[in-house]
């Protein structure tokens, strides 16, 4: 039996989406708060510890990241089982816990298992986030939503450090931990409040549990009522058989997943790299305190967030024209376009940055570089995620958890090899190679999908291949 049309997410009335979408798009900002919020201060917290290996003290920071690969994993997965609002609120718990004990460690073991645990819960928004999108919005609307919610973990790693750089300079390390878990707490209320379950099959299963209870076998005929999901894979003993291995499936067996996965794993990791770099160099190069040096990361935000809000504002406009050019008819390659300047923009910026990073270079030139890259970024993330969602949108939460592990992968290691590339390299040459990457991986991936995404999506056994966006 269907759902009342109101009921439906699709169908609700645009001041509770948009209370939905701040609500997850709040979770989804503070996560990564908390990932780069303890950059500035890890030598500070080093220190405290008797950390002498430079290995280590990168790890107290990119540990967090490791978990955002592992967490989505049984997060993601949990949420088409269970319902998006209850595991997303009960992760959201668990990160506020293990984030507030990184303040009370005493030793390095603890320090790093609190790290990892705190992130393995604060990681369920990166995924779950992009499924209640999903489920909430339609195709035309969709587009200015995840415009927001993509700038929250690209934006959130941007002010982490620079609070944090002026907590290492002029109080106690602990309040990088014990400030984000602050607002982290009275987001959490607001959640309690205005997030609600979106997710079809759950909502239908409420549905059917209702009407069982409504009906009296001794006054008439007793049904029973299933929903059109009802099946094996809704049950307890398939959650590992099928579910929690549904990223992995995605990943092995679907080409989009696997080009557009690869490539967003390339660009996050080249933001946490800038993020644990940025100090290096105008604290290095340009003999800048803490504080001011911290101050750099705005550049880094500009772009990220100034190119959002035009791209925001852009992206439904042109999927609408693409689809009235098409009878009418969507298709998830109408979210490409954006995706095309963002390519190039990123290799540009890195050269501008690399090249300028330099004592005879007035600051402001690597600042530049630094804008263009998180334009890059910004337009590269907004794309590449509303695709995905469009393309598979009933297993979207699956979907992102598999490109998601393998960014936070890339999002651990690429600033574990940093310090030694840029050593052996310098500035100029170490952004080079990265931009020559961006280049052979970026530059072709949105011409290949809107050549031959469609073909790929039917043959997928997971995307939304036979119907219309």
């Amino acid at each position: 039996m269907a759902l009342m049309t109101p009921k439906i997410p699709k169908n609700w009335p645009f001041s509770k989406k948009w209370a939905v979408t701040a609500v997850v798009s709040a979770y989804t900002f503070m996560s990564p708060v908390s990932s780069s919020m303890m950059a500035p201060a890890s030598d500070r917290i080093a220190e405290q510890y008797g950390i002498t290996n430079t290995t280590i003290a990168a790890l107290l920071t990119s540990i967090y990241v490791l978990a955002y690969a592992f967490g989505p994993l049984v997060l993601g997965p949990l949420s088409e089982l269970f319902g998006r609002a209850r595991v997303l609120q009960a992760a959201n718990v668990w990160y506020l816990a293990w984030n507030f004990g990184c303040a009370f460690a005493q030793n390095t073991s603890q320090m790093l298992a609190f790290r990892f645990l705190s992130g393995f819960g604060g990681s369920g928004t990166l995924t779950i986030g992009g499924g209640v999108l999903g489920d909430v919005w339609r195709p035309e609307q969709r587009g200015q939503a995840i415009a927001v919610y993509s700038l929250a973990p690209l934006l959130g790693p941007v002010i982490g450090p620079i609070c944090g750089a002026w907590i290492a300079e002029k109080g106690d390390w602990r309040w990088v931990f014990w400030a984000p878990t602050i607002v982290s707490v009275a987001t959490q209320i607001v959640g309690l409040f205005f997030l609600k379950e979106t997710y079809a099959p759950v909502l239908l299963e409420r549905k059917a549990k209702q009407i069982k209870k409504g009906l009296d076998p001794e006054k008439g005929r007793m049904y029973d009522v299933r929903t059109v999901f009802a099946g094996a894979d809704r049950q307890w003993r398939h959650i590992v058989q099928k579910a929690l291995f549904r990223p992995f499936m995605l990943f092995v067996r679907e080409p989009i997943i696997q080009l557009l996965g690869t490539y967003m794993a390339f660009v996050y990791g080249t933001l946490y790299l800038f993020l644990t770099t940025l100090p290096t160099i105008f604290q290095g190069v340009y003999r800048e305190s803490i504080g001011i040096a911290g101050l750099n990361y705005i550049a880094l935000g500009l772009g990220l967030s100034g190119v959002s809000q035009i791209n925001a504002r852009l992206i439904d406009v042109v999927y609408k024209r693409l689809c009235a050019r098409n009878g009418g008819a969507g298709k998830p390659e109408y979210r490409l376009p954006s995706m095309v300047p963002g390519t190039f923009l990123l290799p540009i910026g890195l050269l501008v940055t690399g090249w300028t990073a330099r004592a005879s270079v007035h600051w402001i030139v690597p600042d530049i570089g630094i804008v263009i890259v998180g334009a890059g970024m910004i337009l590269n993330f907004q794309s590449i995620q509303t695709y995905i969602i469009d393309a598979f949108t009933l297993h979207a939460a699956s979907a992102l958890a598999a490109t998601n592990f393998f960014r936070s992968l890339a999002g651990l290691g690429f600033p574990l090899f940093a310090p030694s590339m840029y050593n052996a390299l310098g500035y100029g040459k170490g952004d080079t190679i990265l931009a020559c990457a961006a280049i052979a991986i970026g530059i072709p991936a949105p011409f290949l999908f809107w050549v031959y995404g469609e073909r790929l999506r039917n043959a997928s056994h997971y995307a939304n291949a036979k119907r219309s966006a």
